[in-house]
């Protein structure tokens, strides 16, 4: 799979013009707390709309309704669906964060959030299970290039003191829009079976409310960024490379599927196939930045430790995220509504996680310290937190107090984990190389969102407990303790 959008070796040079992150807007400069605050609502709905996934496939294996509740295997096929929308928000990572250096990184953020608003419209318009994984593919896609550039707008507009908490108060609208989506999707399915009559459909609701609200968002976003930037706000150029780079990506993660459905292949097989993008595009990658003659600043031995390190990360977080509400519901007997409500603590842990990591780290580059202890100090509790929820699931029927309990003090060290990552990362490149290092570092670290929920989702089904899934991410998180331990942290230097 080729890549026609990218000036790095791979396909056609694009036009060069001014990026977002070398202007400086004054506003950003002065007041970086009004872009944090946008940003923020960024991720809520972004996750908000890449979360329902999950919960609505608990509701239809419930009731056994939609295109699910019918099936063999519904906890397998279900995680399938969701490695396949990370297939495509993967491979979309390295070039949004290319484009952004390019085209802008505000661009491409107001891109990405009117993208996915319109893909979760039109996934809950999806008539079977084809189309619904069409449409959630193409989600992927479009949201995929959204974290690259919030991460360098939040790096060059905040000053060195302030920049881990900005990462993580921006970072903790993931927590909010995961709370949202996990508490919210329950109780609009139920609106829309109640109130609007739409029976078996009424999956559908959050899906149409999600996407609405990001379209909202978006419209609030490109006037932000318009009023103040530095120059006008333009999407078509960027919006027509994204779109060229996503159709054949697109259409090979289709024809994955639709081959798994067609010749009847195991879910482990399918897997194995999205592998095998991933594989090819960062073959294609690596080969690009190397002629590009930018190995030295993207593909050192420290970026590769913090890239595969976030593999661990990125699997914890969408295990946790896309089966929380089916495990804790199968765990304690519980109804979907309680259960959404206890898989939440996890979730809403990192509203308070995630700022906290990045304040606690500020304070140590303000110190002229290190942020590495703190990095593996929270992965090793992490891992040993969940591991005491996976304990906790082989009790005959372990209460939702203790299960809320675990899965909040593992999520408070888990998401002050991911800001402190981020601001080491961003100190070991370049300004103008930031957009492709983050897009790389999480291309690299999806594979661990891509494989969890299917892994995961096989390992249930085959062994009839979900304490084998989650002992396996605590496993993995495990790994990363030791990668992040042979960092070489750069300490910038502190200015207030």
């Amino acid at each position: 799979m080729t890549d026609p959008t990218l000036p790095d070796g791979t396909g056609t040079a694009a036009p060069a013009r001014p990026s977002a992150g070398t202007a400086r807007p004054p506003l950003f400069s002065g007041h970086h707390t009004h872009l944090w605050g946008f940003l923020l609502f960024g991720w809520v709905v972004s996750y908000a709309d890449r979360t329902v996934t999950g919960p609505v496939i608990s509701w239809m294996i419930e009731n056994k309704a939609g295109f699910i509740g019918d099936t063999s295997h519904p906890a397998a096929l279900g995680g399938l669906i969701g490695s396949m929308f990370f297939t495509g928000y993967m491979l979309t990572q390295y070039a949004g964060g290319r484009l952004g250096d390019r085209y802008g990184h505000r661009e491409m953020l107001v891109v990405s959030l009117l993208w996915a608003g319109l893909m979760t419209l039109a996934s809950g318009l999806a008539g079977g299970l084809i189309g619904f994984v069409v449409a959630r593919v193409l989600t992927g896609l479009g949201e995929g290039v959204f974290y690259s550039n919030d991460r360098v707008l939040i790096i060059t507009h905040t000053p060195p003191a302030r920049r881990t908490l900005g990462l993580g108060v921006v970072l903790s609208g993931l927590s909010i829009g995961l709370t949202v989506g996990v508490l919210a999707t329950p109780h609009l399915i139920d609106w829309g079976a109640g109130s609007w009559g739409m029976g078996g459909r009424a999956w559908s609701m959050p899906l149409y409310v999600f996407g609405v609200c990001s379209l909202l968002v978006a419209a609030a976003t490109w006037a932000f960024f318009r009023a103040r930037g530095d120059s006008p706000l333009r999407l078509g150029a960027p919006l027509r490379r994204l779109i060229a780079y996503s159709i054949p990506a697109a259409v090979a993660i289709i024809a994955l599927f639709l081959a798994a459905d067609a010749f009847g292949w195991s879910e482990w097989l399918t897997a194995i196939g999205s592998g095998v993008l991933f594989a090819a595009m960062v073959t294609i990658v690596v080969r690009g930045i190397v002629r590009a003659g930018h190995a030295a600043a993207l593909l050192n031995r420290n970026v590769w430790l913090v890239y595969t390190g976030f593999i661990a990360v990125m699997w914890n977080l969408w295990f946790f995220s896309f089966w929380s509400v089916q495990i804790v519901a199968e765990a304690a007997h519980s109804s979907l509504t309680s259960a959404a409500l206890t898989a939440a603590f996890n979730a809403g842990a990192g509203i308070i996680g995630f700022p906290v990591g990045g304040w606690i780290a500020d304070r140590r580059v303000r110190a002229g310290k290190g942020r590495k202890p703190l990095a593996v100090t929270c992965a090793v509790v992490h891992t040993l937190l969940a591991g005491a929820f996976g304990a906790s699931l082989l009790a005959d029927k372990p209460s939702l107090l203790l299960l809320g309990l675990c899965l909040f003090c593992s999520g408070l060290f888990f998401n002050a984990l991911q800001p402190i990552v981020h601001s080491m990362l961003g100190d070991l490149a370049a300004e103008e190389h930031r957009g492709s290092l983050f897009g790389l570092f999480n291309l690299v670290a999806e594979i661990g969102a891509v494989a969890s929920p299917v892994v995961s989702g096989v390992l249930r089904d085959a062994t009839g407990s979900w304490a084998p899934g989650v002992f396996t991410a605590a496993g993995v998180m495990a790994v990363s303790v030791v990668l992040y331990s042979l960092v070489r942290e750069r300490i910038p230097a502190s200015t207030a």
